[in-house]
């Protein structure tokens, strides 16, 4: 870009003022060498090592001339080291050479009670190859896609798909083509996925042995216990069952104790009866060594140990566990203690930890007898009332318009929404919650406080998941006007997903619920919600009958926000229908409106959906204006899809006027804005139009350096104050945001 500005041979009288914005904006982060650490003392798998070293190998490098490997799939009894094995070949393929683009990994927490399905996978994915989340689709296809389209164009990648319960889970994950290689773990073989079976079975004696002496070693050079207790250490491994996560904790039972025999060690291990029965084989177990160290823990240390598996969620944050505990703070020195004793794990992020999944089994047991049970429920209690507090206090955050009492708990919105995106597995898990009496009243609350959240970051598959499950559960308690809630979001949420029909019947749910109950304002959004379904599918005059009653019900209310949602969404479908003037009376209502309750972002969609009508209907000039602030209004938000669409609005209604040289600026801003939205089409359409303008090449280059205030029709300076953090929540066409009574639904066009 050059460093001056070329007026050409305009004609300027007085002072002339230029000015130019620059923006630098960062590479979205990436997650391109995720591998997990080597496991300590990793032995004995040499076969299984070769096979997969094989499948792995690039075209030609295989032995013979075998056709290349698509997936590996390493499958074998759960603990007996799957995940160890797929990350040692895949440490030693990168450092073979072999995928120059880096390596994914994700777990799919298969038996877990809520696995993680392949739509969430897809979207952890893509997100570790750097899309925005903004970015990433609602729809299953439409992600498979993206993501096959990302991998195409990168350099040889290994996805290192781990616990995987089903071939559904593991098929949407699979590249196009091309190097990339897929290696499952799975406690199932999983042929359907025609893959390069490696089966897994128990460590042999002599590996087992090699296991407890290397990974002793690697904590204290000089310990030769294993050595000189030849017959005792193989004692030891076969009562762990040959299996390598087994072992492991007797190794760091061992370097906890210096002073302890192997021999005494295997003597307390044989005399544990009491075996984690999902892993026993017949003469094998590993909670003998769960139970053995499990009563070597303090009293507080085994509480805790119990109330960590009753977690929501794959991780678990030191916030949350302190609610566990009931202290008002985590329990540090505990958790250090049960990392020690690798009964615990860190996880993603400092102040985060995690079980192993059998560890987690384990613990659930542990808290099924005698005041144990009590303890758990009174946990799970606490942590559904933190849960509830903070997510309160961020949706009421995510709600803030100015005028209305700031809350407290969070700074702004980016705090509050950072909360929620590291939250979020834990609140979605607990919500599930919702089907035991006892936390049901709880978990449907904290459902429906998550559906603004979940709408603007676009995980429709969390808020269909917990949406069906408040609804569920609000009805068995009788609780009418929460079921119809949790049925609107459940609306939203379907139409987000591009489900128009469901939609549609989960709004008349809901409308029905509330007017059985006589609440008002939930039924106004769902008859809101049901009308912009009814539009989506063509039904014009029943969606502008929705709409009108939507609108009405909010008037009585006295609620604006609300109102102003249902005049506009009214707008669209009379714009629809080609009631075009009646259309600009709904939208000219919905801009003052919103206008009043200081609402900037639903501000701009309406001067944008105003400057379509007027557009259509012959008024160009006064098109170009409402345009020119919708822009200026929806720049201050990351909503990049919609602010493409309004500056292609904008560049279609200066053409119409002859503004050439401001049409092209609007249509290259156009694209780069698609651009970041992931709609790539779009973005060349709106490249495509630019190029088709034949303004002056130097004129056209200094054009490109302003802003938008500079090189189109300034709008007049708007009212309102900006909304604090600076990004709103991202809904679609005049999706309600702002002020309600908990429990009431957002509605509009998400």
């Amino acid at each position: 870009m050059s460093d001056h500005v070329d007026f050409g041979d305009g004609t300027f009288f007085g002072q002339v003022v230029g000015k130019a914005e620059y923006r630098q904006q960062a590479p979205a982060p990436t997650a391109l060498d995720a591998l997990p650490p080597r496991a300590a003392g990793f032995t004995g798998r040499d076969e299984e090592l070769g096979r997969l070293r094989t499948a792995l190998a690039p075209s030609g490098l295989g032995s013979g001339a075998e056709q290349a490997v698509l997936v590996a799939a390493v499958s074998g009894l759960g603990g007996i080291g799957k995940t160890a094995l797929a990350v040692q070949a895949a440490y030693a393929a990168r450092e073979a050479g072999w995928f120059a683009g880096g390596v994914l990994f994700v777990d799919l927490h298969g038996y877990d009670d809520v696995p993680v399905s392949a739509d969430q996978a897809l979207q952890s994915l893509l997100r570790a190859l750097g899309v925005e989340p903004e970015h990433i689709p609602a729809t299953a296809d439409e992600r498979a896609g993206l993501y096959r389209s990302v991998l195409a164009e990168r350099e040889a990648m290994l996805i290192l798909a781990d616990n995987a319960s089903s071939p559904d889970q593991v098929r949407p994950l699979l590249p196009g083509g091309g190097p990339h290689r897929v290696l499952v773990t799975s406690r199932d073989r999983l042929p359907q996925l025609g893959a390069r079976l490696v089966p897994l079975g128990q460590l042999t004696p002599g590996a087992a042995y090699g296991l407890l002496d290397r990974a002793l070693r690697i904590a204290d050079p000089d310990d030769g216990r294993v050595v000189a207790e030849a017959e005792a250490a193989a004692r030891l491994a076969e009562l762990c069952g040959h299996l390598p996560l087994a072992l492991q904790i007797a190794v760091a039972l061992l370097a906890e104790d210096p002073g302890r025999s192997v021999a005494e060690l295997a003597d307390e291990l044989a005399s544990s009866y009491d075996r984690l029965t999902a892993l026993d084989d017949g003469d094998r177990s590993v909670r003998a060594a769960f139970d053995l160290s499990y009563r070597r823990l303090p009293p507080a240390q085994a509480r805790l140990l119990r109330l960590l598996a009753l977690a929501p969620g794959r991780e678990v944050s030191e916030e949350v566990v302190a609610a566990l505990v009931g202290a008002e703070g985590p329990p540090t020195a505990g958790l250090k203690a049960l990392a020690r004793a690798h009964l615990v794990e860190r996880g993603s992020g400092r102040g985060w930890w995690r079980l192993q999944d059998l560890v987690r089994a384990y613990g659930a047991g542990l808290g099924t007898g005698g005041d144990a049970v009590e303890d758990g429920e009174a946990a799970r209690e606490r942590v559904l009332s933190h849960y509830a507090q903070r997510a309160k206090a961020a949706d009421d955050r995510l709600r803030w318009l100015p005028g209305m009492v700031e809350p407290e708990s969070f700074a702004d919105r980016a705090q509050a929404l950072e909360w929620l995106d590291a939250e979020r597995a834990g609140l979605v898990a607990a919500v599930h919650w919702a089907r035991e009496p006892r936390y049901a009243a709880a978990a449907v609350s904290l459902g429906l406080r998550l559906g603004e959240y979940l709408a603007w970051r676009r995980y429709f598959d969390d808020l269909i998941t917990i949406s069906r499950t408040a609804a569920e559960a609000a009805h068995r308690r009788g609780d009418g006007v929460n079921s119809a809630v949790a049925w609107s979001n459940l609306g939203i949420a379907l139409r987000g997903a591009g489900r128009m029909d469901e939609a549609m019947d989960a709004h008349s749910r809901a409308r029905d619920l509330c007017q059985a109950a006589g609440h008002r304002i939930p039924e106004a959004a769902a008859w809101d919600g049901l009308g912009i379904s009814l539009g989506h599918a063509g039904r014009l005059a029943e969606a502008t009958d929705a709409h009108v009653r939507a609108r009405d019900l909010y008037r009585a209310a006295g609620n604006q926000h609300g109102e102003a949602h249902a005049w506009g969404n009214l707008g669209n479908a009379l714009t629809r229908a080609n009631r075009d003037a009646e259309a600009i009376d709904a939208y000219t209502h919905t801009r003052d409106l919103f206008r009043a309750t200081g609402d900037r972002h639903r501000l701009g969609m309406a001067w944008h959906n105003l400057g379509l009508v007027l557009q259509k209907t012959g008024r160009p000039d006064e098109a170009v204006e409402a345009h020119s602030k919708g822009v200026e209004y929806l720049l201050e938000f990351e909503d990049w899809h919609r602010l493409g669409t309004a500056f292609r609005s904008l560049a279609d209604a200066c053409t119409a006027t002859g503004r050439t040289a401001q049409a092209r600026t609007a249509h290259l801003r156009a694209a780069d804005a698609y651009t970041r939205a992931n709609a790539p089409k779009e973005a060349a359409d709106a490249r495509a139009r630019a190029d088709a303008s034949h303004e002056d090449s130097q004129a056209l280059e200094g054009a490109g350096s302003l802003t938008v205030a500079d090189a189109l029709t300034a709008p007049e300076e708007p009212t309102g104050t900006p909304v604090p953090g600076g990004r709103p929540g991202r809904t679609g066409v005049f999706g309600r945001r702002g002020p309600r009574p908990p429990g009431v639904p957002d509605s509009g066009g998400r």
